[in-house]
């Protein structure tokens, strides 16, 4: 890496611990900066009542929002680069949608089918369930789809028609279910980054290396794929062996998000480009880095902006990330050529 992104990589990584900082500052109830910094420090909060707020709830959501950034971002990467396709994201293999439908089961299924489908619906831990339990079949079926499909595009269009299946049953559910019903599904889809105690939060970090771990040892093959299948294979890269990699990856990382946050839009999409328009480059070794950093900073603006500083009520996390990824894309779009990295 050389001084140029070096110095762009330390500037990402100052403004995501200043970020950080303002995350944990901001809210209903505003912390000063002063007082967090005398805390990180080692003396108390003046005000007990602080420290119930920081520990119990914000820090864990702010530990949420960067292991989510790092997860979605990355997923992002490695599915643009694995379908060379720059409107990829970590959604394209239908793991979110599994996982909506798994929670749509949970909460809607009761009035559709008269029967009380997978316990409780107003339990985290059944949302978390059941949306895991979506994720995982779909990324089951889009494994064996893998195993039978040899071609990358034809693999791209199957993930697409799993995710339209699921989708259609979602709204047949939606159709036949009650308003409150209708409403807890609803408030999932938007996507949450508040849910996560410390125990969910260790279950999520622990998900998000198990899924980073397999990218990681790939690195230096991903460089390859943007040139094809087969000059992968002619690199004498084991490209079955990376495509399996890259699924069990983006499964594992996209499944485990939005079973503890619901789906949360554009980050996988919007982040790999602005970190490739950052750093100029298309080397994985500086990019896997480098969309992780921004991915964390992105998320992070878009939690605090969310937060409504000053007001009890906060808003979806989704409109927020949505509000900034389209325009981005759009802009993108309009002010380069995206075949001169696909």
């Amino acid at each position: 890496m050389n001084k140029f992104r070096s110095q762009r990589l330390v500037i990402v990584l100052l403004l995501c611990g200043i970020l950080w900082l303002v995350n944990l500052s901001l809210g209903s109830v505003q912390i000063p900066l002063k007082s967090l910094l005398e805390r990180i420090a080692g003396n108390p909060f003046p005000h007990s009542s602080w420290e119930i707020i920081l520990m119990e709830y914000r820090l864990p959501k702010s530990l949420t929002v960067l292991l989510a950034g790092i997860g979605l971002s990355l997923s992002g990467l490695q599915m643009q680069t694995f379908f060379r396709n720059p409107l990829a994201g970590p959604y394209v293999l239908g793991i979110s949608s599994g996982a909506g439908l798994g929670v749509a089961l949970l909460t809607m299924a009761g009035t559709a089918f008269g029967i009380q489908v997978l316990g409780n619906p107003g339990n985290s831990w059944s949302l978390v369930g059941a949306a895991s339990a979506g994720a995982m079949g779909v990324l089951i079926l889009m494994g064996l789809a893998a195993w039978k499909v040899k071609d990358s595009m034809t693999l791209l269009i199957v993930g697409l028609m799993f995710g339209s299946a699921t989708s259609s049953v979602i709204t047949l559910l939606a159709y036949f279910s009650a308003a409150e019903e209708l409403k807890l599904f609803t408030i999932w889809s938007m996507g949450n980054l508040g849910n996560t105690g410390w125990e969910d939060l260790g279950y999520l970090a622990g998900a998000v290396v198990l899924g980073l771990i397999p990218a990681l040892f790939a690195i230096k093959s991903y460089n390859a794929m943007l040139l094809g299948e087969t000059y992968a294979m002619s690199m004498g890269i084991n490209f079955q062996k990376l495509r399996w990699t890259m699924i069990l990856s983006t499964g594992i990382l996209t499944g485990s998000i939005t079973a503890f946050c619901g789906p949360i839009a554009f980050i996988g999409i919007a982040v790999p480009h602005l970190a490739r328009l950052l750093f100029r480059t298309q080397s994985h070794s500086i990019l896997f880095p480098a969309t992780a950093g921004v991915g964390v900073l992105i998320l992070l603006a878009c939690d605090t902006i969310s937060q409504l500083p000053g007001m009890a009520t906060s808003l979806p996390i989704n409109a927020v990330t949505t509000a900034f990824g389209a325009p981005l894309i759009i802009w993108m779009i309009m002010k380069r050529s995206f075949s001169e990295e696909f």
